[in-house]
């Protein structure tokens, strides 16, 4: 089961946990409130996964690749690193499937806190379009992860501040609508 926690505000190692202490852990209700969505699935057996397949269909992700994050595996390994470590959001979801290895997804509360996102193989999580988020690998150091898009894949990072572009006011719209 993923585990999630808020951060200290650090800017040692980004690749350790970051754990506030006394530990402040965060539930997938919560992490769901975000708009952030979890599942377990069989990593082992992702070719020929039923359930990877019945999510792909019914979610309509037609475009699927699988990245390795690994310094002997990723052409500029260095600078792909900072650069997913920038604090960003993107216009579209952005669906991450964990085949291999492990890494921490951050994301923004609703008060502008990180919370840390411990992602290992089996986990597939969705981001919502808008939210600020970042990526690092953790002290493993790889990473295989099957990325997933509806239609053609669009890369590009927004970095804060972002707050213009219509998916930010829309999330920021679903965030006040799940208020309590």
């Amino acid at each position: 089961m993923v585990e999630a926690w808020y951060m200290e505000e650090s800017q040692e190692d980004q690749r350790t946990p970051h754990r506030l202490q006394p530990n402040r852990p965060v539930s997938l209700e919560q992490l769901r409130g975000l708009g952030v969505t979890y599942r377990k699935l069989d990593a082992d057996n992702y070719e020929t996964d039923p359930c990877l397949k019945e999510i792909r269909r019914a979610e309509n992700y037609s475009w699927m690749d699988i990245v390795t994050i690994h310094k002997d595996k990723l052409s500029n390994y260095e600078e792909k690193i900072k650069t997913f470590y920038e604090e960003h959001l993107h216009l579209d979801d952005e669906i991450r499937y964990i085949l291999d290895g492990s890494g921490y997804f951050d994301v923004r509360d609703k008060d502008d806190k990180w919370i840390r996102i411990s992602m290992e193989k089996g986990d597939m999580i969705t981001l919502p379009a808008g939210i600020y988020h970042r990526f690092t690998l953790d002290e493993n150091n790889y990473v295989k992860a099957m990325r997933l898009f509806v239609g053609e894949p669009v890369w590009t990072p927004y970095n804060r501040p972002a707050d213009d572009f219509p998916a930010r006011k829309q999330y920021l719209k679903f965030l006040a609508e799940a208020a309590p």
